[in-house]
């Protein structure tokens, strides 16, 4: 399996032409996921673009629920390293969603044109 793809965004509109494109290339829609530290941002980005949110099903059962006691960035990064980020590369995009960035994660793609 191919490493994930990642590129960060400043604004909501630019995200939503992003998903646009990797859709429009052929991109599944279960491999598209969208983080933010703002839940209610992810929340609304996710229901615009119909991109996917990294789930039980994503990290599992275990992790979920280890998740419930952690603060918003370790449970941020745990979800990017359960999708095949490394640790050190999950640390550098949390800071960056600490920013109020938001983060557009392909999975299961060689080739990715955002």
């Amino acid at each position: 399996m191919s490493s994930p793809k990642w590129k960060l965004f400043h604004n909501d509109e630019t995200l939503n032409e992003s998903i646009n494109n990797l859709r429009e290339s052929g991109v599944s829609d279960d491999d598209i996921y969208i983080l933010s530290h703002d839940n209610s941002h992810e929340r609304r980005n996710r229901k615009n673009t119909d991109a996917n949110k990294i789930g039980v099903s994503e990290i599992g059962v275990g992790t979920t629920l280890k998740n419930v006691f952690r603060n918003k960035g370790d449970k941020l990064r745990t979800k990017m390293k359960e999708i095949g980020l490394s640790s050190d590369k999950a640390d550098e995009l949390e800071e960056e969603l600490d920013k109020g960035k938001t983060l557009l994660v392909v999975t299961n793609q060689d080739e990715v044109d955002f």
